[in-house]
């Protein structure tokens, strides 16, 4: 008698502990390191940054994700002394419902992606503000109720006015890009 008790409470436990908690709001803050790649990147260079996430009830949210790359026009020429990529977008996201403890999103949305560079000696100096774009996906493994671990790869590019002028049109052969990040993410 005591042994099926026993076993229906370990079962009743299991259960409950099995059942998807209630679809809630969630806000996710991750500052997170990574490294960018490919594209119009010289060499691997390592970025760091912070992003804010707001994912409603549902499976929808918003996300503001800054970093920023130290020496990212660093290579083997002795051309580029200091250098760094700025990166400021806002983006929409979709995100598998908060029941699971690991949860996949894609991500993508449209900013700023700030460029500068200076040559050694000064004999030259480059700043550039763009209108861009990101596009990506990662996933956030929960391991507690308030923190888990968020991996993240998205491309970015960079936007120009095709015509100059007083017409306005974009072209994709811009300034481009690759992110990978990982980060700890506290949520609340």
């Amino acid at each position: 008698m005591f042994m099926r008790t026993l076993a229906a409470a370990a079962l009743a436990f299991a259960l409950v502990g099995a059942t998807p908690r209630a679809a809630h709001a969630e806000w996710w803050l991750t500052p997170y390191l990574g490294v960018t790649f490919g594209g119009d990147t010289p060499n691997e260079q390592v970025n760091f940054g912070l992003s804010a996430a707001f994912l409603g009830s549902g499976i929808f949210g918003f996300e503001v994700d800054a970093a920023v790359t130290p020496n990212f026009f660093e290579s083997d020429s002795d051309l580029v002394g200091d250098s760094n990529v700025s990166t400021l977008m806002a983006n929409l996201m979709v995100a598998a419902p908060s029941a699971s403890p690991v949860r996949p999103y894609v991500s993508g949305g449209a900013g700023v992606i700030r460029s500068r560079a200076t040559s050694v000696g000064n004999f030259f100096d480059l700043e550039d503000n763009s209108f861009g774009v990101n596009l990506g996906g990662g996933v956030l493994a929960q391991l507690a109720s308030r923190v888990g671990i968020r991996g993240d790869v998205r491309y970015f590019r960079a936007l120009q006015d095709s015509e100059g002028g007083d017409d306005f049109d974009l072209d994709l052969s811009g300034f481009n890009f690759w992110r990978g990040t990982l980060g700890v993410t506290f949520t609340f």
